[in-house]
């Protein structure tokens, strides 16, 4: 279970990269880049960031590859914005939640039918 300053710092740390990418990121990789969740380890050395790339997988794939070369920049911009003691190592990964949201909706049709028509 996280803790509130996790959480907190979560919400901050998603908030800052999310303006960053906007306002400062040079990548044109990066711009379709929406960052959808951070969840960073209880003693903040790491920390997961999950993001959505308008387009298809490529473009995902590619989004990916910008956002781990500029994984220096973002913690130094980081660092210089926020007051934390320590900026997380990030690793950037696929939200891949809609995706899933999907597979769970197909499947429940599958299985009640009636589901589709609202009853």
């Amino acid at each position: 279970m996280t803790s509130r300053r996790i959480e907190r710092v979560n919400h901050l740390l998603r908030e800052e990269l999310a303006a960053l990418i906007l306002r400062s990121a040079k990548d044109p990789r990066l711009v379709p880049v929406s960052i959808m969740a951070v969840k960073a380890t209880s003693d903040l050395k790491y920390a997961t960031v999950y993001v959505r790339a308008g387009g298809d997988e490529e473009a995902l794939a590619e989004a990916l590859l910008g956002l781990e070369s500029a994984e220096g920049y973002l913690r130094r911009e980081l660092g210089r914005r926020l007051h934390l003691r320590r900026i997380p190592e990030m690793s950037f990964e696929a939200d891949r939640t809609l995706e899933h949201a999907h597979r769970i909706e197909y499947l429940l049709r599958q299985v009640r039918p009636d589901l589709e028509k609202g009853e």
